[in-house]
């Protein structure tokens, strides 16, 4: 008897976060942790760190206790990340992960500790092993966006576009979005086209080298806001600030560039809103056993121009 007390004494001392306030009654995870581990990409892109952020204040503001990882787009580092969440026993993970194919095994590792997933911004290729993927709706989205750049080129003259990571969906199917748009009108002619995978300084390098060989292009579209931002830099710096740029995302820093007359658009995702839904869902789920809702969540994206870009603030708007 003894020996079993002092036992149960030791793990819950090593159970982070074990005996956290608030929360409710365990769901059908094996775990009784009140821990939400959250994996994002990096925060010098404030989009992830939006998102890692919302996740986080709405998990403590029901009780939960967090930690937070970045896994910088680095699959194994992730893998870590999902390990140290089993180690730490975790009641949940909500996580933008590194990959469509590379993730589905560190997510079935996961369920197999018992510890549930709740994936936000990117889905993965494959189902059954989350228990949700909340991601904007980045085609819906896309063609938004798409269909302004369209009017404000006259629907004519050379463009470029700087696409996003390749190992990403996202990059592929708001290219596609872009694409069924841009594709119908004949004089549009795409000049260029390139990855800078996400990255802002990537992007000015890439729009630097695509300057030189075609110095007349009339618009610039972008897989996301960081790398409209490295566009219009590189624009700037080379007199072209008045070339169209497009971007999604919906950051702060691409609505100042808006408001300033720089920039011209944006599909706005709903960064925060689909973090606290992540972490809101993996409450129900640990109370109920179910979110009540598919696996596959999709959430719409709203176009922003200089008509509403003062009402964005942090990936919301007013």
């Amino acid at each position: 008897m003894k020996r079993t007390l002092i036992t149960a004494l030791l793990l819950a001392a090593f159970l982070p976060c074990a005996f956290a306030n608030g929360g409710g009654e365990q769901g059908t995870t094996a775990s009784s942790s009140k821990l939400i581990v959250i994996i994002t990409p990096g925060h010098d892109n404030p989009f992830f760190k939006t998102e890692a952020d919302f996740a986080e204040a709405k998990a403590k503001a029901l009780g939960y206790a967090t930690k937070v990882y970045v896994h910088n787009d680095d699959a194994n580092l992730q893998s870590q990340y999902i390990d140290l969440a089993i180690s730490d026993k975790a009641a949940a993970i909500v996580i933008d992960n590194a990959g469509a194919d590379v993730t589905i095994a560190a997510i079935q590792k996961a369920k197999n500790a018992g510890i549930p997933s709740f994936l936000i911004d990117r889905e993965i290729n494959a189902t059954g092993i989350a228990v949700s993927q909340i991601v904007a709706n980045n085609y819906q989205g896309i063609q938004l966006v798409g269909e302004y750049f369209v009017k404000l080129m006259g629907e004519e003259g050379e463009y470029a576009e700087l696409v996003g990571r390749e190992s990403d969906t996202n990059a592929h199917v708001r290219s596609e979005g872009y694409h069924d748009i841009i594709d119908q009108y004949p004089g549009l002619q795409m000049a260029a086209q390139d990855t800078a995978n996400w990255d802002q300084t990537e992007a000015k390098t890439k729009m630097d080298t695509i300057l030189q060989a075609h110095p007349n292009i009339k618009g610039v579209i972008c897989g996301n806001d960081t790398m409209a931002m490295g566009a219009m830099a590189s624009l700037k710096a080379a007199g072209k600030g008045g070339v169209i740029v497009v971007g999604f995302d919906g950051s702060n820093d691409v609505r100042d560039s808006i408001i300033a007359g720089e920039i011209k658009a944006t599909g706005l995702q709903q960064a925060a809103r689909i973090a606290e839904l992540a972490v809101e869902q993996a409450d129900k789920y640990l109370k109920t056993g179910s979110t009540g809702l598919p696996e596959k969540q999709l959430i719409d994206c709203i176009l922003i121009t200089k008509d509403n870009a003062s009402r964005l603030n942090n990936f919301s708007i007013k």
